[in-house]
């Protein structure tokens, strides 16, 4: 397993829809990423429970760190390109706890799967995510992408 990454992506874990949605990150390294959020109304749908887009979005971002700790090596960037997230069981309120693990981890793309648990262990949703791994230079939303760096 490779050196614990936490720390150094902490900083950019806390920022735009991460930070808007209180995901919070607990580990990372090449073969495991944890986050967790803690349950309240910005989670809610109209009915009282966690949004199906929260579930979503929370193994995308979970799947998308993993999949960056291990693109960034070879100097790689990361973009998701499909989700598939099932809902097994409505949450309501208390913290979420997401945790990835890779199913490939190839030079052109890879794929992680996640599972969301309850506080009692209880999986609330799993999801698994496919990702394009971007050389740079290579175009993204009409930019060109730059040298990712490893982070120290």
């Amino acid at each position: 397993m490779q050196d614990d990454k936490t720390a150094s992506l902490q900083e950019h874990t806390l920022i735009g829809f991460d930070a808007a949605m209180g995901f919070r990150l607990v580990r990372a390294t090449a073969d495991e990423v944890v986050l967790e959020y803690d349950v309240d109304e910005r989670h809610h749908q109209p009915y009282g429970i966690v949004h199906g887009g929260v579930h979503c979005a929370a193994i995308e971002s979970a799947c998308s760190m993993a999949a960056g700790i291990n693109a960034i090596a070879r100097g790689q960037a990361v973009v998701g390109v499909e989700n598939h997230t099932s809902f097994i069981h409505a949450v309501r309120r208390g913290r979420v706890r997401v945790t990835a693990t890779p199913l490939s981890r190839g030079r052109r793309s890879q794929i992680w799967e996640a599972t969301a648990r309850d506080e009692s262990g209880r999986v609330v949703s799993s999801g698994r995510v496919r990702l394009l791994c971007l050389d740079a230079g290579s175009d993204l939303a009409g930019e060109k992408i730059a040298r990712v760096e490893p982070a120290r």
